[in-house]
């Protein structure tokens, strides 16, 4: 196996290994966390928008060299 592989299995070993260990207990120990939710939202969000920038800028670019 290559390191890359090797890697995002160890990764994802961890991610269930937590999981498991870590049960739900109530309402004050919920598995589903808001701030990681929204985390992940945001981050999801800057990466469109700083990707359609990109695309863009590209696009700009392709159109000024064949003009």
């Amino acid at each position: 196996m290559n390191k890359t592989r090797v890697a995002a299995l160890i990764a994802i070993n961890a991610l269930f290994a937590t999981t498991a260990l870590h049960g739900q207990t109530g309402c004050t120990d919920s598995p589903e966390n808001p701030t990681a939710i929204l985390a992940l939202v945001g981050a999801g969000g800057w990466v469109l928008a700083s990707s359609r920038r990109r695309i863009g800028k590209l696009v700009q670019g392709i159109i000024d060299r064949c003009m």
